[in-house]
């Protein structure tokens, strides 16, 4: 190769290079998007894990509604109080109090508590069972199927199945809410962490057809409504309810409940 073969190629490489350049150069200016400082502060201090309980695509479409006002400060399941402590200062606004969260099954008929009307050996996945007889292998059509779909949601590790049963780490439960789209039953609510007692059974049957199916089912005997001293317990369509705000935690109805269908959490 020539010297004059090397000059030639190394001078269609620099003005190659140099076009290149500018043509960036000129798109960078073209393309900008200003960043909202605030924005990039809030993201920096949510958590990263883009669980979308907040209701948004991730931290980063939380970040960007907080620094637009459309989202409260707290808006981070995961985060909880502390965090929304540091996105309020971020913001220059005071932070709306808090109450933390923890997801409830609301079922507690286990494989010895609960009959079967046939051995279930399909796929292990609970939407699934919308296709089979009854439902599921159950008698009670209501109760926790076990086949996992909340835990496979789950991006905490927070729920397992224990003995046919979904059961909910309390301490490792961020409150994202994912188990709670999951379960095809809707057996699954989110409760105040430091709530004492809830109905764990979520059947609208009445008491016969109950107790056919399960040993702790809630029959709608109306005793645990009629002993709250703190009126904070309704019965609709046979079944239990207690309104957390009003509840005293003094355990009267868990105590009267004929079926213990109420638990202490």
């Amino acid at each position: 190769m020539s010297v004059m073969s090397i000059v030639m190629a190394a001078l269609v490489i620099g003005i190659l290079g140099l076009f290149v350049g500018v043509f960036l150069g000129i798109a960078g200016i073209k393309f900008h998007v200003d960043v909202d400082e605030k924005e990039v502060a809030v993201l920096s201090v949510l958590p990263g894990n883009n669980c979308g309980g907040c209701g948004y695509a991730g931290c980063s479409g939380l970040a960007a509604a907080i620094a637009k006002g459309e989202a409260p400060v707290n808006a981070c399941p995961v985060g909880g109080e502390s965090v929304g402590k540091q996105i309020s200062e971020i913001m220059g606004i005071e932070a709306e109090e808090s109450v933390k969260m923890v997801a409830f099954v609301k079922c507690h008929g286990d494989c010895e508590k609960t009959t079967v009307d046939y051995e279930y050996t399909g796929a292990q996945d609970c939407n699934m069972l919308a296709f089979v007889p009854n439902g599921g292998p159950k008698t009670c059509n209501y109760g926790c199927l076990g086949y996992g779909s909340c835990v496979k949601a789950c991006p905490f590790d927070a729920i397992h199945v224990t003995d046919g049963v979904a059961v909910v780490d309390k301490e490792a439960c961020k409150a994202c809410g994912k188990c709670v789209a999951a379960c095809p039953k809707g057996l699954i609510e989110l409760i105040p962490y430091d709530a004492s007692y809830a109905v764990a059974c979520s059947s609208k049957d009445k008491g016969p057809v109950v107790m056919k199916g399960c040993q702790v089912g809630c029959i709608g005997c109306t005793l645990c409504a009629k002993n709250c001293p703190a009126d904070a317990i309704t019965i609709d369509s046979f079944l239990a309810h207690i309104d957390q705000e009003k509840c005293e935690k003094c355990g009267a109805c868990a105590e009267k409940c004929p079926k213990k269908a109420i638990v202490s959490v």
